[in-house]
Parts: structure tokens; C-alpha cells; sequence
């Protein structure tokens, strides 16, 4: 399965996805910000990082990058899309998922190894986690604080799109420790923290994060 993972002026963390992809048993494939084409891969990972320096907002510039409009039209019609940090507010910001990625609450960059609930196992990019199963992968952000209005926390909360929450005090300040969301159909999926960083047990918190991309791996094949 060919999992393309895109890079934009400012990703940083794209090579790491691309291991994360080969390490679960995918076949990376290299996307470019400037193509027009996606080259008829099965998913697609928008990675972490800095993507046009931030400007204006997190990935607002990236959500009009011509990889985007094949990328928007393919996950509308259920390609899976995994979007992590950047690429989460990258998702948000082309509506493809709701709210909006705010600075953290006590306005620092965190950096730390977070531990989190899994609280949904019914999407493409998490069926191979068990729903209570707690796992530790890096968080990472400056602008992680995951904001909505009430009626949107609402219908999140009551369709059952929370994917993961942060377990003990609230990093960042999201509403109600929200760390990564679905869209009703479940093949889009943000995710502030950064499961590509925890792939392997001799490097990092662990291999906890391994399984977003095994899952995916699993649900094409199906």
C-alpha cells in the first residue's frame, strides 16, 4: 500500500513519517507542495513542522498549496488522510475537519513525551488501538490549543469524534483535553501529538505511535 506523505516549504517531519510509514509495512511515497497530483497513493500524511514559516496562521497558506485541492478532493470522496500537528491545523484550516488550533495556553512551545486515551477505534488511522488504551508519544507545539464553539464540542462529543484526549493536567489548553479528532466518516484524523516519533522501542517513549499507521495499513486492505 502507498502511503504519499507530503512536503511543504517548513515540514520537518516528513522523513520521520516516511519511516513510520515503511516501519509499519507501507510503501512511502515522497508528495511535493508545488505537485498538482497526488500519484494514486492509498493515503495521505500531512507531517508536522513549520509549514510556510507559520505565516498569518498554522497551515493557512499550506491549505492553498496545489497538492491540496487533489488532497481536499480525494479525502471529501474517503481517502484516508492522517494530519499531525501542522498537518492538523493544515486540516482545519481547509475545513476538511472542525475547529481550530489556537497557542497553547500559557503561550510557550511544549516539548515533552505525553501520555493519552485512545477514546475512539473506529477510524481508518486507529482501529488497531483498543478504546481506554493509554499510550505515550511526543507532543510537540506551539500552537496545539484545540478550540471550538460549544455547538461543535457538542456534536464531537455526541458523534464520538475525539480519537484521543491528553490523560492528566491539560498541556496546551484544548477544550475538554481534545488531542486528535475524526470526521464522521472516520478517514480524516488530526492529531496534535507526533505518533511518528514513537515507532520503535529503542529510540524515544516507545512504539505506541506505530499503530496509526498500522491500522491504516490494515483498513485499505480490507
Amino acid at each position: 500500500m502507498r502511503i504519499g506523505v507530503v512536503t511543504f516549504p517548513g515540514s520537518l517531519d516528513d522523513r520521520d513519517a516516511q519511516r513510520a510509514v515503511r516501519e509499519a509495512g507501507g510503501e512511502a511515497v515522497a508528495l511535493w507542495h508545488g505537485d498538482s497530483s497526488i500519484n494514486n497513493v492509498d493515503a495521505v500524511v500531512l507531517p508536522g513542522g513549520f509549514s510556510y514559516g507559520d505565516y498569518l496562521r498554522c497551515g493557512a497558506i499550506s491549505r492553498f498549496a496545489p497538492v491540496m485541492t487533489e488532497v481536499i478532493e480525494k479525502a471529501k470522496a474517503g481517502l484516508p488522510v492522517l494530519g499531525i500537528c501542522n498537518g492538523f491545523q493544515i486540516l482545519c484550516e481547509s475545513h476538511l475537519l472542525p475547529g481550530a488550533l489556537t497557542r497553547n495556553k500559557d503561550l510557550h512551545f511544549i516539548c515533552k513525551d505525553q501520555e493519552l486515551e485512545i477514546t475512539n477505534n473506529k477510524t481508518v488511522w486507529t482501529s488497531d488501538y483498543q478504546v481506554g488504551q493509554h499510550i505515550t508519544i511526543p507532543l510537540k507545539n506551539g500552537e496545539g490549543s484545540f478550540q471550538c464553539d460549544d455547538q461543535t464540542l457538542s456534536m464531537l462529543e455526541s458523534e464520538g469524534r475525539i480519537i484521543a484526549r491528553y490523560v492528566g493536567e491539560n498541556p496546551n489548553g484544548s477544550r475538554n483535553l481534545i488531542a486528535g479528532i475524526t470526521n464522521e466518516r472516520g478517514n480524516i484524523v488530526g492529531l496534535m501529538p507526533h505518533p511518528e516519533h514513537a515507532i520503535e522501542d529503542l529510540c524515544g517513549p516507545g512504539s505506541d505511535g506505530i499503530r496509526f499507521f498500522t491500522s491504516v495499513l490494515k483498513a485499505m486492505v480490507k
